[in-house]
């Protein structure tokens, strides 16, 4: 079973987990190491809570669209995303935490009072699909665990629950596949059949094999801990 073959409140239950999973992770950094790195390349904490604070209210806006047919965006450009982040990385630690819950209670409350006949209603994400109202949820639930992880306090790929783990490489692979990426990859989950990227098996195959976590990190680009490969690891393709 994949995230999107649950019942709904299923669904909300897993983002609402991954949100205080986030949040718990959060409260037990000072607001001086907000300063801190991340496991992001270049992003400091700062940045990343900032990220996931207007990613919430991004998300609430694809909501409005649905409810209302008006399009509302989640951003305006890729320009104005990125100038959002780095203006809400100036603000006070006590700023951006209350940025942080203020938005998390905006998208919850969103999906509370949802019009049911809304879900289905279909919007656009910042990347060009065109998907129903009830993607948000996914769309936060990767954001809100991943992002746990790139704080670099703690947070680890082995505290997602199996049908997240599995539901991120099954969305990763499927990128990876509409842009016509890693067509030599195999990925074999310890336990699972293994998955061949590519339409065909390669002749030159690169094989990457490991725990179920280990592999969703590599493929997600957040290192190659706990995995091996039939040479050296290589870099997974890129994702989002």
């Amino acid at each position: 079973m994949r995230f999107h073959d649950l019942e709904l409140s299923e669904r909300l239950l897993l983002a609402r987990r991954g949100t205080a999973f986030f949040a718990q992770r959060l409260a037990e950094l000072t607001d001086d190491e907000l300063d801190g790195d991340t496991l992001l390349d270049g992003w400091t904490r700062k940045q990343l809570l900032a990220h996931v604070g207007y990613n919430a209210a991004a998300l609430c806006r694809l909501l409005d669209w649905a409810a209302t047919g008006v399009e509302t965006p989640m951003y305006e450009s890729t320009e104005q995303r990125n100038q959002e982040i780095r203006e809400g990385a100036t603000l006070s630690p006590a700023a951006l935490r209350n940025l942080f819950d203020h938005t998390v209670a905006r998208l919850d409350e969103k999906w509370r009072h949802f019009p049911e006949s809304a879900w289905d209603a279909e919007v656009r994400t910042a990347q060009g699909r065109n998907v129903p109202a009830s993607e948000t949820v996914w769309m936060r639930t990767r954001e809100v665990w991943i992002h746990a992880v790139d704080l670099a306090n703690g947070a680890r790929f082995t505290s997602f629950p199996d049908i997240v783990l599995e539901s991120l490489l099954t969305d990763i692979v499927g990128v990876w596949r509409r842009k016509g990426l890693g067509d030599d990859l195999v990925i074999e989950v310890t336990g699972a059949e293994p998955v061949t990227v590519g339409n065909e098996v390669p002749d030159s195959r690169r094989v990457v094999h490991g725990p179920l976590a280990g592999v969703v990190r590599w493929a997600a680009g957040r290192g190659a801990i706990g995995v091996s490969s039939n040479g050296r690891v290589p870099e997974p393709p890129p994702w989002l």
